[in-house]
């Protein structure tokens, strides 16, 4: 029932609307949704005023009154099981994305699956577009830059590693290599 919300800009299987702007939920552990439920919750992420989808998505959590709705929520998403995502992205090369994504595993791991205990997210079978969006946010400083935000935090620096964004569409290519 709380998922209901959602679906507007998720999709009743959860697998994202690209041009809601919204990405993949499913795949994505349920530690690491709810722990950006309550991001958005409290205003450390989607606050930025040229984060659209973000602005979009803090009204939404606002709908869940608890972290049990929060915690519903999320469970119900991993119930949905993992859905196939199609590559949209054209020009990145995962020959030289495989020497970028040697800093990505100590935190997603080497198959790109995530890391619960680091709240890294699972990065296969996620849309490539909305990656590209969120590596340049970090990298512009319109997320991670909220001094609560500790994984934030974290991804900001690594995303400036990534010298420009050819280079993150060759991390990208191979990332979508994992999901195969």
């Amino acid at each position: 029932q709380l998922y209901r919300n959602c679906t507007i800009c998720h999709g009743p299987d959860g697998s994202g609307i690209p041009l809601q702007l919204a990405p993949a939920l499913t795949g994505l552990s349920e530690k690491y949704i709810v722990e950006q439920l309550k991001k958005f919750k409290s205003g450390m992420r989607g606050k930025h005023y040229q984060d659209t989808a973000g602005l979009r998505m803090l009204p939404m959590a606002q709908t869940l009154a608890s972290e049990e709705d929060m915690q519903a929520v999320a469970n119900h998403i991993v119930g949905l099981g993992a859905s196939s995502i199609e590559s949209t992205l054209e020009g990145g090369d995962a020959t030289k994305g495989q020497a970028s994504y040697a800093l990505c595993m100590a935190c997603h791991g080497p198959d790109g699956k995530g890391n619960d205990l680091l709240n890294a997210p699972s990065l296969v079978n996620q849309h490539d577009w909305y990656q590209l969006t969120q590596l340049k946010n970090f990298k512009s400083g319109i997320r991670g830059t909220d001094p609560r935000d500790i994984t934030g935090a974290t991804m900001r620096p690594m995303s400036m590693l990534l010298v420009d964004e050819q280079a993150m569409k060759d991390v990208l290519a191979y990332i979508q290599t994992l999901s195969n």
